[in-house]
């Protein structure tokens, strides 16, 4: 029997409202895992509960992420301590990375990074992410770009991550992957979809050897009004039912 099957509900432990963070960020775990943009254990999403406490939900650390369930996850205080008995233990490069855009940008439910091939060949780049598929418009509207400092445990990284993620959705983490953040956990999984897809369209247009055709800088001027009016105003929210749906279909223990 795997760790994640011993698990004790926590749901009549916490309040109802950190209840649907916990299922929500398991889902998006398990939709990680679906898509193959994880990397057995060594990514990490984080959204925050709800309350004055400034405490955050992460991942157990040795869970895969298709294990992951909303009783799993683990709540941590923004100076890395568990607050929430657990069997568990956390990511600690996990904890850096998580709690300095949290602690910075109050505006942020959820961060969400991953080291997909895709993202990291990307990252590796000099030029970046072009803007030459329709994917690609809507990250390079609000993206930044942090220059790799090594594996995340040294908490001196922290103001310069927060200082290259600004005010920005998306962050390249240059030789590493990618990162999202999201007013909510749906807006920030659509918006690693839609960063991841145009890494993936980027490698695949450069495997061609022609010269790439990008898009006109008037065209993306437009673009942000554009997706208010494609995604009915609700951003992330709009697909994340049907999301949930699929889950479901496949195995709804994410719930747990």
């Amino acid at each position: 029997m795997n760790t994640a099957a011993k698990m004790i509900s926590v749901r009549d432990k916490v309040s109802a409202e950190e209840w649907q963070v916990r299922v929500d960020l398991a889902a998006c775990y398990r939709l990680i895992a679906m898509y193959g943009w994880d990397d057995l254990v060594f990514t990490h999403i984080s959204a925050r509960v709800p309350g004055p406490e400034e405490h955050f939900l992460i991942n157990a650390y040795g869970l895969m992420f298709e294990e992951m369930t909303a009783s799993s996850l683990v709540k941590v205080d923004l100076a890395g301590n568990i607050v929430m008995e657990t069997p568990c233990q956390v990511n600690p490069a996990g904890f850096t990375i998580h709690s300095a855009v949290h602690e910075a940008r109050q505006d942020v439910a959820c961060v969400l990074h991953t080291h997909t091939r895709a993202g990291v060949a990307v990252s590796a780049q000099a030029g970046g992410l072009l803007p030459i598929s329709q994917a690609s418009l809507f990250p390079l509207l609000s993206i930044g770009y942090h220059d790799y400092e090594g594996v995340a445990l040294n908490a001196d990284e922290k103001p310069r991550l927060v200082a290259d993620l600004g005010s920005n959705s998306c962050l390249i983490l240059r030789n590493h992957g990618l990162l999202t953040v999201g007013p909510t956990i749906a807006d920030a999984f659509l918006v690693m979809y839609l960063l991841e897809t145009a890494c993936q369209t980027q490698l695949l247009a450069q495997s061609a050897g022609t010269e790439l055709i990008q898009v006109n800088p008037d065209v993306l001027k437009g673009i942000a009004a554009q997706a208010r009016e494609v995604t009915k105003g609700l951003g992330g929210r709009l697909a994340w039912p049907g999301l949930l749906r699929k889950l479901d279909r496949r195995d709804g223990s994410f719930r747990d």
